[in-house]
């Protein structure tokens, strides 16, 4: 991303005018920042050149705010793939607006996007604190998810007939762009609604924010997955355990969970490129001087290997082949081919993984960035989403989170541990 590009300007629906309910807390002053770089000789280029090194405007509470909450209604959707922290993020939305700042009137719109569209006919429900309190035991959401755009006159005529002030969207790249939209069209209107976004997706791909929630959670139970692996592949003679996880286009679910479990001898991600024969002779190899691997592989690895038909899924991704079974027949395949004996075992997790509820660190992190996402919108501030950077949680305007994909850097210190870690070759 070039520094021309690093534009984190929020934008806001008006003047803050009124005393906060939370002034008495540990406020935010509105010029207290948090530095984008921390590479000091990044930050003395800048310098020296008479610039303003760039900076995120830091999240949390105002002494003053835009909205009125006795008359605020909020409305909140969770869209896309289940994550663990859906229902923790619900949770935490709605007790802050109840509690921080007295908002009595919050609806969840049920199956995402379509929750706002009357087409749909879904009926909206009116979250309580009583209706919200276990929530969080649970994994899933309450308010149920979808993929795919809806009608965007559609969703802000729903929005600006409910009397809607802020819209909370939770989900990934695709929901953040239809926030986005929502944005777009309340701002050509001239409405005075805010749509703050929450950065949910395991894969860990959103740009300017180091960590999206679910991430720790699901490199936790992919570290269950693959125990499993090696636990079978010690167990036979030219054992083989193949744990395929989850990982569209960054692969950091099976880079982290390769380092949290150092057992894995084999670690293939999207934006690794290796060929087939590559791999076997590499996995030939291993088998011969140890007598077992335990293969991680993310669902985006090696689709220039298999033949896909491009098609597109509601979301408008093109559907990926299965690397999972490609690998799994492939290296069978191979072994059988030479006449040497393979046992392999196959695991895939995906779904195990994203239904289950947040683990402690991650529910923490979730009631944290719910409440700094309530913060926000109360502030006045809009089309951004709530972000963690450096330490400290930010906001991040949501044309930046959405204008690229966030990537292993193939050269960068994490690819270089995991090679480290793993033992495989640099290329295959």
């Amino acid at each position: 991303m070039n520094p021309s590009d690093l534009d984190f300007s929020v934008p806001r629906l008006g003047e803050c005018r009124i005393p906060s309910p939370m002034a008495n807390s540990h406020t935010v002053d509105e010029m207290d920042h948090v530095l984008y770089h921390s590479h000091l000789p990044t930050i003395e280029e800048y310098l020296k050149a008479g610039n303003s090194p760039p900076v995120l405007e830091k999240a949390g509470p105002r002494e003053r705010i835009y909205f009125d909450p006795s008359k605020l209604k909020c409305g909140i959707v969770t869209c896309g793939g289940l994550c663990p922290g859906l229902n923790d993020v619900i949770r935490a939305i709605v007790m802050s607006l109840y509690h921080h700042y007295g908002v009595q009137t919050v609806f969840g719109f049920p199956y995402g996007y379509e929750g706002l569209s009357p087409r749909h006919r879904h009926t909206p429900l009116e979250l309580t604190p009583k209706m919200v309190a276990r929530i969080h035991d649970e994994g899933g959401t309450i308010l149920g998810s979808s993929r795919g755009p809806q009608d965007v006159s559609e969703m802000v005529d729903t929005l600006e007939r409910m009397n809607v002030g802020i819209l909370f969207t939770i989900g990934g790249d695709g929901t953040l762009r239809g926030a986005q939209a929502i944005a777009g069209e309340v701002g050509r209107r001239g409405l005075k609604i805010g749509v703050i976004g929450v950065p949910k997706t395991i894969d860990n791909d959103i740009s300017c924010v180091q960590r999206s929630f679910g991430f720790e959670t699901a490199v936790s139970e992919a570290g269950r997955a693959i125990v499993s692996a090696h636990t079978e592949a010690t167990g036979a003679r030219n054992g083989v355990g193949l744990v395929k996880l989850m990982g569209r286009e960054s692969g950091f679910i099976a880079a982290f969970a390769a380092l949290a479990c150092n057992d894995v001898n084999f670690c293939l991600v999207p934006e690794i490129p290796f060929t087939l024969d590559g791999f076997l002779k590499a996995l030939e190899a291993r088998l011969e001087r140890k007598g077992h691997a335990v293969i991680v592989v993310g669902e985006g690895a090696g689709q220039d290997l298999m033949q896909t038909g491009g098609e597109r899924d509601a979301s408008g991704n093109v559907r990926f082949g299965d690397i999972g079974l490609f690998l799994r027949d492939g290296i069978n395949e191979h072994f059988k081919g030479l006449g040497r004996e393979l046992t392999l075992k196959y695991i895939d997790p995906s779904y195990i993984i994203r239904s289950v509820p947040a683990n402690a660190h991650d529910s923490a992190f979730c009631l944290l960035l719910g409440h700094n996402a309530v913060h926000a919108g109360m502030a006045g501030r809009t089309s951004m989403v709530v972000g963690d950077w450096g330490g400290e949680f930010t906001h991040v305007p949501i044309a930046m989170a959405v204008s690229r994909r966030k990537k292993i850097d193939p050269r960068g210190r994490l690819w270089s541990i995991v090679l480290a870690s793993t033992g495989q070759p640099a290329v295959m």
